[in-house]
């Protein structure tokens, strides 16, 4: 898979994890454990998209 290809698919992850995380913030009987988890997930997803970009330029 090249890079840019990763990244696209990585930026989808991110996207669709971005709406989990709205859904779960607006739900009122969400549990923070599962905030939580969705937040590190995201991060994680954002940190391997900038080392990626970082390492192509």
């Amino acid at each position: 898979m090249t890079i840019e290809a990763h990244l696209a698919t990585l930026e989808k992850k991110h996207g669709a994890l971005e709406e989990e995380l709205h859904q779960a913030l607006n739900s009122p009987s969400c549990e923070d454990e599962l905030i939580s988890e969705l937040k590190r997930r995201k991060l994680r997803i954002k940190d391997e998209i900038e080392r990626l970009r970082s390492a192509s330029h």
